[in-house]
């Protein structure tokens, strides 16, 4: 339609009519002049507009239900995320206790050797490549750290620091192919050198090739002059296979470390040796080996076994025994020692 003069007019005039209608509509009530036409409309249109509302409903239920989705969906996040802190809570406190429990160890290993140490955590590895075997730590030169200083933890030797920054430091770990430490055996005092071999056994030269060395014998470091790069005292490892000499001047062992390289987390530095070595005394303590079983000896006493004593009037074996062992048997009722640690049996008459 144009827009024109009477279009204009046209549209006022149907709004006041529009207006004038339901004025009259809402002034009548139930009496409305125009209840009838509205109902003929009903009549008319109630139809089209139910179809419309089924075509339409799905679409309304649709959009709802995306709608319901999502605050469900936001609801099921948030119970995620709170399931995903709880279990971080959960583990970052185990985590903890486990770090107390290596904390605890590596203090009473520095303890029992007169160890000066700084505490550190492991934060980095060393690519494997080439067989490089290194840990970074988080303490540097400006917590007093120096290149050439022994590394442990609470099980044994770890390694030697080899650089050094003002808040890290590379340790080159002690089952390296460079890495090679002087040992010191237990009781035995027989030394050597141990190199690392990568994740195999440590190899240990012992100086003496005719030494007898058995599968559990333990090794300790020597120590360096002026203690570094080692610090005497610090355990290495067991002996778990060796080698015929073979009429060598040296002879070889193969040697478990004490130290778990792959899961290293705290470690301590060794900032102040001890002054004097601590000899074998960081080591622990050997699992005690199964008690002996008390063994019982039996003899028997020949004057009762011939029926034919001096001290027998019927002529008759007693049968008695005498029972003698490590525990210390008990006599049989009736019987006194003899001169040779025996019994004798004593009949009723001749103690009357």
């Amino acid at each position: 339609m144009r827009d024109t003069r009477e279009s204009r007019l046209l549209l006022v005039l149907l709004i006041v009519i529009a207006f004038a209608l339901i004025t009259v509509d809402i002034r009548g009530g139930e009496d409305s002049p125009i209840d009838g036409a509205r109902q003929a409309a009903a009549t008319v249109f109630g139809p089209v507009q139910n179809g419309v509302a089924s075509a339409v409903d799905p679409v309304g239920n649709a959009i709802g239900a995306v709608r319901d989705s999502g605050r469900r969906h936001d609801r099921i996040s948030t119970l995620e995320r709170e399931n995903a802190e709880l279990k971080a809570r959960l583990g970052s406190d185990d985590r903890n206790r486990s770090r107390a429990r290596e904390l605890d160890s590596m203090l009473r290993t520095a303890g029992a050797g007169q160890y000066g140490i700084k505490g550190a955590q492991v934060i980095a590895i060393g690519a494997a490549q080439g067989f490089s075997w290194t840990v970074t730590i988080d303490i540097g030169s400006e917590d007093g750290i120096k290149r050439d200083m022994t590394v442990l933890n609470g099980a044994g030797l770890v390694g030697r620091v080899t650089t050094v920054g003002p808040r890290t430091s590379t340790v080159l770990l002690a089952n390296d192919p460079d890495f090679t430490v002087g040992t010191r055996m237990e009781k035995t005092d027989e030394l050597g050198f141990a190199t690392g071999q990568g994740d195999r056994p440590l190899s240990v030269q012992l100086l003496n090739g005719k030494h007898k060395v058995k599968k559990g014998d333990r090794l300790v470091t020597f120590g360096s002059q002026a203690d570094r790069p080692f610090v005497p005292g610090v355990p290495i490892g067991e002996v778990v296979r060796v080698d015929p000499s073979g009429g060598d001047l040296t002879r070889t062992v193969y040697v478990e470390p004490y130290a778990g390289f792959s899961k290293l987390d705290i470690v301590g530095v060794v900032v102040d040796a001890p002054r004097t070595d601590p000899r074998d005394t960081v080591l622990p303590p050997k699992p005690a080996g199964p008690k002996p079983t008390p063994t019982v000896t039996v003899t028997v006493n020949p004057s009762a076994s011939t029926g034919q004593g001096p001290d027998q009037g019927t002529g008759q074996s007693t049968g008695q025994d005498t029972v003698q062992g490590q525990t210390g048997g008990r006599l049989p009722d009736g019987a006194q020692p003899s001169a040779g640690g025996g019994a004798s049996p004593r009949n009723n008459d001749e103690q009357r």
